[in-house]
């Protein structure tokens, strides 16, 4: 089912099984997108949402200086551009970091949708105030904290997120295919900063990244230096950092 992760291990989640075939009724087609490619630039009109099925992607903003910062990182059962369904346009690029397999819903079907189904329209509504508490979360991050408080930070959300929709294997691995670049446009920070700041982070015991993967040593003690608390998340009742 090409909607599975769509709200996974969110507390209004409450989707029926109608409601779900019906959200998979309004698919169109499915794409594979290559890496490091724009598929949306800032400004142009949009006329269907797209729902990541696998890989990862992201939203940003360049600055005149020509250097991006990342405002979203998307992971499967993200509706990337949901907002641009009532805006009718986008204020911010789209990128796929990795490949990445996205179902794509005309707008017009997702109009005849949620008039039929208001129910589904107040949880795809919620969907988006997920995305609007997770760009509070990350404007605290990078207004308040330092550079390891802000990596933290980051590492502990994507973990929780890849947890949610049981991505993180039995021995605490998740995909994390950023590269010291991107992380660094996610927390305000430059590249060389980054690799010290992780490598700080690597002989403390806290986090171990390689192969495009992650692994947090110690949750309690990563979530406390990056003052993270997965409430914003919505995650069901239940859910603990570690």
């Amino acid at each position: 089912m090409l909607t599975r992760d769509f709200l996974r291990g969110r507390r209004r989640n409450e989707l029926s099984d109608e409601e779900r075939d019906a959200l998979e009724q309004v698919i169109e087609r499915v794409e594979r997108l290559p890496a490091r490619r724009t598929t949306h630039h800032r400004g142009d009109p949009v006329h269907h949402s797209t729902l990541l099925l696998s890989g990862a992607m992201c939203r940003y903003m360049d600055a005149r200086d020509g250097y991006r910062q990342l405002v979203a990182y998307q992971v499967p059962g993200d509706f990337i551009d949901l907002h641009g369904f009532p805006l009718q346009r986008l204020d911010h690029d789209i990128a796929t970091i990795t490949e990445a397999e996205v179902a794509v819903v005309p707008h017009d079907r997702l109009t005849r949708l949620t008039e039929r189904m208001p129910h589904l329209g107040r949880l795809l509504w919620f969907s988006t105030l997920i995305d609007a508490a997770m760009h509070r979360e990350w404007i605290f991050r990078i207004g308040r904290l330092d550079a390891i408080g802000r990596i933290a930070h980051f590492v502990c959300e994507t973990r929780a997120r890849m947890a949610a929709i049981e991505r993180v294997d039995a021995d605490g691995w998740f995909d994390f295919p950023l590269t010291q670049q991107d992380l660094g446009e996610a927390c305000g920070l430059t590249s060389v900063h980054v690799n010290r700041t992780v490598k700080r982070l690597r002989e403390q015991g806290l986090l171990d990244l390689r192969d495009k993967r992650a692994r947090v040593g110690d949750v309690v003690a990563l979530s406390r230096l990056g003052e993270f608390n997965p409430d914003y998340l919505y995650l069901t009742d239940g859910f603990h950092t570690p």
